[in-house]
């Protein structure tokens, strides 16, 4: 089931408040929200929910605090968690919405699960942001 902007849309409207619940109010109140620029998420919709949601604090393509084209080395997201899901998520073909997101549920609760995950996210992401000031913000890929 490929992603396009009504299955994002109804996913940050349906689905993320009640993934949300468990977050306590003053964490939720200090939180960014942060994409990239996939199309699915660059729909008038999307951005104007965004908008409603999260005011000014929300970060990707449109909005208050743009994010860089292709800058998956920056962010733990994409160097970790996206690959990470993607893996888990998908070792079988996804049969329905319900099932995708049933599966988010299950797999990121097992991420979180793991012993010391957060702590080498954090370790490659300051390795990361050392390399990207060694090279004064240019490409750094082949120094990891």
């Amino acid at each position: 089931m490929p992603l396009n902007s009504m299955h994002y849309y109804n996913f940050l409207a349906r689905a993320l408040p009640e993934l949300m619940e468990d977050v306590p109010l003053p964490t939720r109140q200090r939180m960014w929200f942060q994409h990239d620029g996939t199309p699915a998420h660059f729909s008038r919709p999307v951005r104007r929910f965004l908008n409603r949601q999260f005011a000014e604090k929300w970060i990707g393509r449109g909005g208050p605090i743009p994010w860089p084209a292709r800058s998956p080395d920056m962010t733990p997201m994409d160097f970790f968690v996206w690959g990470e899901m993607r893996n888990l998520v998908y070792t079988t073909p996804v049969e329905s919405e319900e099932d995708l997101v049933a599966r988010i549920v299950a797999e990121a609760g097992a991420i979180n699960d793991t012993p010391g995950v957060f702590a080498r996210v954090r370790q490659k992401m300051i390795r990361q942001s050392q390399l990207c000031l060694n090279v004064n913000g240019g490409i750094f890929e082949s120094l990891l």
